[in-house]
């Protein structure tokens, strides 16, 4: 159970990645009723996210069912919505959806990851799911987000384009280093203000530390997912390693939770306080990562 310290500390925070019910996948915890959690240990929202479809609707529901609670929509970039769809990103900027995740298990660098996760980690829900769609013979093909030249694909200047003129949230889902560091750079070219860099610690990716800071240098936060070192795909002590060398102050707290086998969603930023308040961190470089960054993501304005 997290601390009462750690409550105060990550009140009024945003939890910007999780992934609850209703789903294709099972999952602990339902919308609304998670909603009512935040409510009861001092959250302020938190962001819907699906690998397979938009939750901006579902979202605004949430929100007129539980006032109070700053439930955001968003939408995830794979074949399920037509990959680098601009219409799909339109219309998702029009029901108000907060965030725009850049394609993650239909990206070419997750398909072709021959990562391996170290012995022991907890492969994700979504895994299974696509061995299905494969033997369906429905697997779609890979995204491609940057093109023989180095550079991103006429589709997604038009994406980034519309992520701007919405102010959404630009996150760069499950690419690869070279392709995270073009992406941001044609999203902060085209406009846009608040880019995520999804996990850099995760399996298929594991971005260095001075790749992160180049593209902290762009404005660009690190996504910090509790689910990372919780389920084995990094160390506890790489991970803290990793948000003091690029500062705490470029790193935005989310749990990434919801998966029946973890704990409770709720809890997710408050045990990252827990756990970064004994291993060194002060409780204003937590409130940084877990209020105020979170808060500049969420909150429009």
């Amino acid at each position: 159970m997290p601390s009462e310290t750690a409550r105060r500390i990550t009140a009024g925070a945003y939890d910007t990645h999780v992934h609850v019910a209703p789903d294709v996948m099972k999952r602990l915890v339902d919308d609304v009723t998670l909603a009512r959690r935040c409510a009861e240990t001092g959250l302020a929202g938190f962001v819907l996210k699906s690998h397979y479809v938009p939750t901006a609707e579902r979202a605004e529901v949430v929100r007129g069912t539980v006032p109070g609670v700053d439930v955001l929509g968003a939408i995830t970039l794979n074949a399920s919505v037509g990959g680098l769809n601009p219409v799909a990103v339109e219309i998702a900027g029009r029901q108000g959806a907060r965030v725009v995740w850049l394609p993650t298990v239909d990206c070419r660098n997750q398909r072709e990851s021959r990562a391996r996760a170290p012995e022991g980690a907890v492969p994700p829900m979504w895994a299974q799911l696509q061995d299905d769609l494969a033997e369906q013979g429905i697997m779609a093909p890979a995204i491609d987000v940057v093109g023989e030249d180095g550079q991103v694909v006429p589709a997604l200047r038009q994406v980034l384009a519309l992520i701007a003129k919405h102010d959404m949230v630009l996150a760069t889902g499950h690419l690869s280093g070279p392709e995270i560091k073009a992406a941001v750079e044609a999203a902060a070219d085209a406009g846009v203000r608040r880019i995520v860099v999804t996990h850099p610690e995760f399996t298929s990716q594991r971005i260095p530390v001075e790749a992160q800071r180049e593209l902290a240098e762009r404005g660009a936060l690190m996504e910090r997912c509790f689910t990372t070192p919780h389920s084995g795909k990094i160390s506890w002590e790489q991970w803290y390693a990793h948000i003091r060398e690029v500062g705490p102050e470029h790193s935005v707290l989310s749990s990434d939770l919801g998966q029946p086998f973890n704990p409770p969603v709720e809890d997710g930023l408050a045990l990252l306080a827990d756990r970064l308040l004994a291993n060194g961190f002060t409780e204003d470089e937590i409130h940084t990562m877990a209020v105020v960054n979170s808060r500049r993501l969420a909150v429009v304005g």
